[in-house]
């Protein structure tokens, strides 16, 4: 049996902290993903267009193997300035990987795309993701926004406006995973024309609407809907999420997390893992349960991943408000059918 934690976010993971900055004139903003003490981390990526910083230092065999915090950014490539922000924000904390007197923060961060989502993005020599990022760092918090903040303040789907999602289990062995994801997909996070949810068979509690699947069956369920046919506007994507559990997990145990929870992407979003989007799950063990795992147990983890961070995306796009200026409607916009 799995049950939903506490507050149904990715901090009811003991160690994971979380804080958003954005703007909502930028149309974006930046969700820093705090972990104290610094957890294990890995990361998966299955999309084709990612944008990150130092992911290379993840890989099970390199030196090492914590890491202090993962920044969640809007802007495209201008959005990795926000690691830069909060790796600030961290030293003034004095965290970060001890090297002789120093002390450097481990921050690792990806991208989403939502330069051209309505927002003025006209911010003169300097992008302001940095200052977005110390905000984000310095407004950690057990409790956050959801929908319309952070990373997914300007996030779009194909046919409805993204957003900043979040989700808790709890397992029958007390071992809790989180998920955390902006939802920029390419494709679509609902069924066809209508308000059901592709997540709907791991829904608890009517946390995104408690619609269930849709009956009669739409007929063109099955037709792909993406966001722009014009070439120019085509790379405008990408979901990129965390995966955080309390298990006592290695880095290679992390990276198999990471690679499971990208099967929730592929039950919450029709299409996913395209050329287009740049798909990316970074994983998190902060150990805190005190739990290594047997294989059964690691299994249903594995499952849990997957089924959290599938609910996750329905909740951002679920909770996007609407707002002046936007190119797509919110969910809560759309009529009942």
């Amino acid at each position: 049996m799995m049950r939903k934690g506490p507050t149904n976010l990715i901090t009811d993971v003991a160690g994971i902290l979380v804080g958003n900055a954005e703007d909502h004139r930028l149309k974006s903003g930046v969700t820093a993903v705090l972990c104290d003490p610094p957890a294990t981390a890995a990361v998966q990526v299955l999309g084709g267009a990612p944008g990150t910083r130092e992911t290379d230092l993840l890989a099970p065999h390199n030196t090492v193997q914590t890491v202090d915090a993962i920044v969640l950014s809007g802007g495209s490539a201008f959005g990795l300035d926000a690691a830069s922000g909060v790796q600030a924000a961290l030293r003034e904390m004095g965290r970060g990987f001890p090297v002789g007197p120093h002390r450097i923060p481990i921050v690792p961060a990806a991208i989403l795309f939502d330069l051209m989502n309505g927002g003025e993005k006209n911010w003169g020599q300097f992008s302001p993701y940095r200052d977005l990022g110390y905000a984000a760092a310095r407004a950690q918090a057990g409790a956050f926004t959801t929908g319309s903040a952070g990373a997914g303040t300007g996030a779009l789907t194909a046919t409805l406006k993204g957003g900043l999602g979040s989700a808790s289990t709890i397992l029958a062995n007390g071992i809790t995973v989180g998920a955390l994801v902006a939802v920029n997909a390419l494709g679509s996070a609902t069924i066809g024309e209508t308000r059901h949810f592709w997540a709907a068979p791991f829904e608890l509690d009517g946390e995104f609407g408690g619609l269930g699947m849709p009956s009669p069956w739409p007929q063109d369920a099955a037709q792909p809907r993406l966001k722009f046919r014009e070439a120019a506007a085509a790379a405008a994507n990408t979901t990129i999420a965390v995966i955080a559990t309390d298990a006592a997990l290695s880095k290679a145990e992390a990276k198999r997390l990471a690679i499971a929870a990208h099967d929730g992407f592929s039950r919450a979003l029709w299409p996913s893992h395209t050329p287009l989007d740049g798909d990316l799950v970074f994983a998190l063990s902060t150990g805190a349960s005190g739990k290594k795992l047997l294989l059964e147990d690691f299994i249903d983890l594995s499952a849990a991943a997957a089924a959290t961070m599938a609910r996750a995306i329905a909740r951002g796009v679920h909770d996007a408000a609407a707002a002046a200026g936007d190119l797509k409607p919110a969910w809560s916009a759309l009529p009942d059918n």
